[in-house]
């Protein structure tokens, strides 16, 4: 289902795509990527920027809204303590509060 937010977020890529990959994804290497695309071609820019965003429709609808992190190269996975999420990584060392002498 498409949301507004999804097509303010189309709009903003039709005017300038690497503003919509970083919406999507933060400053990562998707976002460098981007930006070498769309200096390369515009379209090759629009056509990632576009594939990102569908990404991001697709985790919305599998993992709700809010309910998923961007882990790079276009994947998702769901926030860490939300059902169905991953289990979260143990405490090593004596930060963990379970460190008894």
């Amino acid at each position: 289902m498409v949301r507004g937010s999804d097509v303010l977020l189309i709009v903003v890529a039709i005017l300038f795509p690497p503003a919509a990959a970083a919406f999507v994804t933060g400053c990562s290497c998707d976002l460098l990527i981007n930006i070498l695309l769309t200096i390369l071609g515009y379209l090759p820019g629009h056509l990632h920027a576009f594939w990102l965003i569908y990404r991001k429709m697709q985790a919305e609808e599998r993992y709700g809204r809010g309910g998923y992190v961007y882990i790079g190269n276009g994947e998702f996975q769901p926030a860490p303590g939300l059902p169905g999420a991953f289990p979260a990584q143990p405490n090593y060392g004596a930060t963990g509060g379970g460190y008894v002498h």
